[in-house]
């Protein structure tokens, strides 16, 4: 059995969890997220858990049995306390700012680059630090993905857009100091 799938989601104050038909859906705090249940799974709904179930034994159910009961972690944690991904701006003359819902970033471009993020997802600019925030955990990650895209860390100055937590090695360059 999936260790990953057995254990069931415990629904926290205030998260209610519904599935009708072929979709789940979770209602909380920080609004409403729905999703359709993979295949070859059952979802058990009870008062304060949600616990996955698959029907078979085969290879397809037992992958999407922990998929599963990822993604119904997902949707309850986001819908209770939301998701955050912090990136940082490096580099001499690199920032970004707010204009109404847009983010410009110049990043040593001859031209600013206008980004704007997609419905449910918030980025917050502070100087040269940005947080993407939002209740879809995916539409976060592919945000800050995208941001990043903008100018990745150079491998010989670390000049670019990183994640806070993000180590990069940095090369010695022609002189090999």
């Amino acid at each position: 059995m999936s260790r990953i799938g057995r254990n069931p989601v415990s629904l926290p104050q205030g998260v209610t969890f519904n599935v009708s038909g072929s979709e789940m859906t979770a209602k909380g705090p920080k609004g409403q997220l729905t999703m359709a249940v993979p295949g070859m799974v059952t979802l058990e709904v009870g008062n304060d858990s949600v616990v996955v179930n698959r029907v078979n034994d085969s290879k397809p159910a037992r992958a999407r049995h922990g998929l599963t009961r990822s993604l119904v972690q997902n949707l309850v944690t986001g819908v209770s306390t939301g998701f955050e991904k912090k990136l940082e701006i490096r580099g001499v003359g690199y920032k970004a700012e707010t204009k109404g819902k847009k983010i410009v970033l110049h990043l040593g471009y001859s031209h600013p680059i206008e980004f704007e993020p997609p419905d449910g997802v918030s980025v917050k600019v502070e100087k040269t630090n940005l947080t993407v925030s939002g209740i879809d955990k995916g539409a976060v990650g592919q945000v800050a993905a995208n941001l990043r895209g903008f100018r990745k860390p150079d491998a010989y100055k670390g000049k670019g857009v990183r994640y806070v937590d993000e180590v990069i090695r940095l090369k010695a360059g022609k002189s090999g100091k």
